[in-house]
């Protein structure tokens, strides 16, 4: 049964998604899901859900919500100018927010792609295990004005009784600065001979036809010195691929499965979230890691967001054990 439902008030470019259809690429879907994965997560994280939970995807454009019932809710990825009922209220932080109360995310910027996460999550349909939108089966797709989007828990107001502010100020780890994105050798590498390396040579070109399936770039391409065909194969996503003609393609979450284009390199994990917030007409440059290293760096990111849920929790424990005195209220 359902506690209550947000109400879509300006949709700008937002959909409902999680991390992705992991039982999909099995069956030929792709795996799709949150470009930005890290940021998405922390939303999850500063609220109290599983990782895994619905989120809410808000693209570059303006986006607000009413809900109707009382609801805690955290926005990460890029920065933007969060209100509730027009009041200014911090990101990157759990936000109580009451019944009827507008939020509204504005002036989104520093990035592409900003994420809001409600205690307790969304109740929305989903296929194969996740309800991340796909395009090609015609699953899920951008919210639209009116639409309501059904809320699992109602979670009390947690205010400061005398500044009507939050109680807790949390230290989230952030994305770093400036669009360098970490990639590992390909299975292709040797057909690019010396050419390789103008990979790294230059900055590139984010192009306007990028979107969640890839994303395209000019700047100086790598050339294939070998010849023959390559046949169409199952790719991963981050795949660097250096197609005929002009341009460079890194296929992201939305990409088939299989393609036919020689694999140059692959981008880590870490960095596929830095290419989420790059915006079509700015400049990214791409650097060399190796495995062991590209290895290293996700499991210090998994580190710091487990540091993360803990302080979460332990801050949560202690809003329900002093609930009775300060707002005689209580998170769960």
């Amino acid at each position: 049964m359902n506690a209550g439902a947000l109400t879509v008030i300006e949709a700008g470019s937002t959909q409902v998604t999680d991390l992705g259809r992991r039982r999909g690429p099995r069956f030929g879907v792709p795996v799709n899901g949150a470009l930005d994965q890290r940021s998405a997560r922390i939303a999850n994280i500063l609220v109290g859900n599983p990782e895994t939970a619905p989120v809410l995807e808000i693209t570059a454009l303006d986006a607000e919500f009413v809900a109707d019932i009382d609801i805690l809710i955290a926005v990460s990825g890029a920065d933007g100018h969060l209100t509730v009922d027009g009041v200014g209220r911090p990101t990157n932080q759990p936000v109580s927010v009451r019944a009827g109360e507008a939020i509204a995310l504005r002036q989104i910027q520093g990035g592409l792609r900003s994420y809001l996460a409600v205690r307790g999550s969304f109740d929305v349909p989903q296929l194969l295990g996740s309800c991340a939108p796909d395009s090609v089966l015609g699953f899920g797709g951008r919210l639209v004005v009116g639409e309501r989007i059904a809320l699992r828990t109602a979670t009390a107001p947690v205010f400061n009784a005398h500044f009507t502010a939050e109680l807790y100020d949390l230290d989230v780890p952030r994305l770093p600065t400036g669009f360098i994105v970490d990639v590992t050798d390909g299975p292709d590498l040797d057909d690019f001979a010396g050419t390789a390396d103008r990979l790294f040579a230059q900055p590139y070109l984010v192009t306007p036809k990028s979107n969640h399936i890839g994303l395209r770039m000019t700047g100086p391409l790598p050339e294939r010195r070998t010849q023959g065909e390559v046949l169409s194969r199952g790719v991963p996503v981050g795949a660097v691929e250096v197609p005929p003609g002009d341009e460079l393609l890194v296929l992201h979450r939305g990409r088939g499965v299989t393609a036919g284009y020689p694999v140059l390199a692959v981008v880590t994990s870490g960095s596929l979230d830095v290419l989420a917030q790059v915006r079509p007409g700015q400049h990214l440059r791409f650097r060399r890691l190796s495995a062991s290293d590209a290895a290293a760096r996700a499991r210090a990111e998994l580190v710091e967001l487990e540091a993360l849920r803990l302080r979460v929790r332990s801050v949560f424990d202690a809003l329900d054990a002093l609930s009775t005195a300060t707002t005689g209220r209580t998170l769960l």
